[in-house]
């Protein structure tokens, strides 16, 4: 079934449950905005990642922090559901802003524990390598999503996990990324060490052969 809602395209992906500050400013989203707290409604964020409008995120204004004289606001917002634009019209006949026909995608919660806790183990080697064990905090009970942000993946990346129904089939995804992205960082390592050593007297033992 398919919902109408205005819609706030950014070069962003926002997941479901993140919480997303916006500051704005521009005429068309100071409107959008507006509308949304008078009608207790929520708006769209499609990821204009791939220079297209296809897939984004439902999301619903949590609180206004702060409304400035000419009309610009610090909002916080939520994501809600995944959603897929099946009918982009801009603007709105009446309004500034974009809108659109969308169809919310089901979240399928199917993660299994056995690939949660390869997860957590990578993460953390992740985070150690970039000395980050300290500073960053991942809660054993956390979804691909909550995660996503946290390890480095490009925005192509969160575009193509956005668009993954099942949580196990994100956790597999993320799997993936962080395999391929130790090892790359423990060459980094390496070579770093390499470059402090030269111009160094260096002790070599002696070679049998």
């Amino acid at each position: 079934m398919s919902i109408k809602l205005p819609l706030f395209p950014l070069n962003i992906v926002v997941f479901p449950d993140e919480e997303l500050n916006l500051h704005i400013f521009e005429p068309r989203y100071k409107q959008l905005i507006r509308d949304c707290i008078e009608s207790d409604s929520t708006f769209g964020v499609p990821s204009f990642v791939n220079k297209k409008i296809e897939f984004g995120t439902e999301v619903k204004i949590i609180k206004v922090v702060k409304t400035y004289d000419d009309g610009r606001m610090d909002i916080i917002t939520k994501g809600m559901s995944i959603i897929k634009i099946l009918k982009f019209t801009n603007p709105l006949k009446g309004k500034l802003y974009a809108g659109g026909e969308v169809t919310q995608i089901e979240n399928i919660d199917d993660g299994t524990a056995a690939s949660k806790k390869e997860l957590i183990k990578l993460v953390k080697e992740l985070f150690s390598k970039i000395n980050l064990s300290k500073e960053v905090k991942i809660q054993r009970d956390f979804t691909a999503f909550e995660i996503a942000h946290k390890i480095g993946l490009s925005p192509t990346q969160e575009y193509k996990l956005l668009m993954l129904n099942k949580e196990s089939e994100r956790q597999l995804y993320i799997i993936e990324h962080l395999r391929k992205a130790i090892p790359i960082l423990e060459q980094i390592n390496s070579t770093k060490e390499r470059i402090k050593m030269n111009g160094h007297f260096r002790h070599f033992d002696p070679l049998n052969f």
